[in-house]
């Protein structure tokens, strides 16, 4: 049985922006002489922080994004979040935070989830319930090197759509004048300064009328990085073909949607794309948690313009894929692959 209306919280669910919406509780753990604490549940959306906190001015903080959605039965079912945590894992490892284990991880996802279940969407209004791991170095500390102590945080937010206009084309620039990640840096961890990185080029972007940015590798300039945000993803004939590299983000999404390309009898390339390779593509999409696909219609490469898709419609495989993945999110279609973890 679906949540009764009377005890859900009362938003406009088919209207919501993707942003911030106070919920309930927050889980967190505190790390101190080598131990983490046990999870504690609070109300309090404001973190306590000494002025010479590591994170403030060395930048040793690490996240991720997570989705939990409410199914046709109405069960609470958070995607891959075990992923997740292996990814903040690999984050934590490269700037020195203590990694946080998969059971204390599963641990906030379930205490979170459960304890705003009234502010899970619900089923069929296109909302999810957006999750937020956080984990920060606090001991405070003047000299660069980790920090002492540390908070792992996890909170949860009902969100909308990424982009108001729901699943539609959108138009690309790749950037030169900015790089978003160099080889062996951090490019392919998610952390805060990464994000900071590429604030200069989305702006440059939206100033020239392109809603999105993509980049090249920062060594030479030739090869496809990823979107400010998101993977890039290029259909071409039957194959799926998504770029190799030391600096892109693992994705989540990414992964999941060459699962199901194979699932569905399609080529899957991971390898070095180089930027002339756009002309070649059918379709293209940038794909990632908050939007999980967004079809990308036209890229504009120094002087010239490269079209994707269907003109103001997605491509025919980029919009089986993103239908094929969001049922599996919310339980109308077979999760063969085991993806879907329930919050009791």
């Amino acid at each position: 049985m679906n949540m009764q209306d009377k005890t859900r919280a009362q938003l406009d669910w088919k209207n919501l922006p993707f942003g911030y919406e106070k919920t309930d509780y927050n889980v967190r753990y505190y790390y101190k002489d080598g131990t983490w604490s046990a999870g504690e549940l609070v109300s309090d959306e404001i973190i306590p922080l000494h002025m010479a906190a590591p994170c403030l001015h060395y930048g040793q903080e690490a996240f991720e994004g997570l989705k939990a959605f409410e199914t046709k039965d109405g069960r609470a079912v958070v995607f891959r979040p075990i992923e997740n945590a292996h990814r903040l894992q690999k984050s934590c490892r490269r700037i020195f935070i203590p990694e946080i284990p998969d059971d204390m991880f599963m641990d906030a996802v379930q205490k979170v989830v459960a304890a705003n279940r009234r502010f899970l969407p619900p089923y069929g209004t296109g909302a999810s319930m957006y999750l937020r791991p956080l984990a920060i170095g606090i001991g405070a500390r003047v000299g660069l090197g980790p920090a002492s102590e540390y908070i792992f945080i996890m909170f949860a937010t009902p969100v909308g759509p990424y982009y108001k206009g729901g699943f539609k084309p959108v138009k690309a620039l790749v950037v030169e004048q900015f790089d978003r990640a160099a080889p062996q840096g951090v490019g392919d961890c998610k952390v805060g300064g990464n994000y900071a990185a590429g604030l200069a080029g989305g702006e440059y972007g939206h100033d020239h009328g392109y809603p999105v940015v993509l980049y090249l590798d920062s060594k030479e300039h030739r090869y496809i990085d990823e979107f400010s945000t998101s993977n890039f993803i290029g259909i071409k004939d039957n194959t799926y073909v998504t770029p190799k590299s030391g600096s892109i983000l693992p994705s989540i999404t990414n992964d999941s949607l060459s699962i199901i390309a194979q699932d569905m009898g399609m080529i899957v390339e991971r390898r070095p794309v180089e930027a002339s390779e756009l002309e070649s593509f059918d379709e293209v999409g940038a794909v990632g948690t908050a939007a999980v696909i967004t079809p990308v219609n036209l890229i504009r490469f120094r002087d010239r313009n490269y079209t994707f898709g269907n003109g103001d419609e997605p491509g025919p495989v980029v919009k089986k894929l993103y239908d094929r993945l969001t049922k599996i999110q919310t339980g109308d279609y077979e999760d063969k692959f085991g993806w879907l973890y329930e919050v009791k």
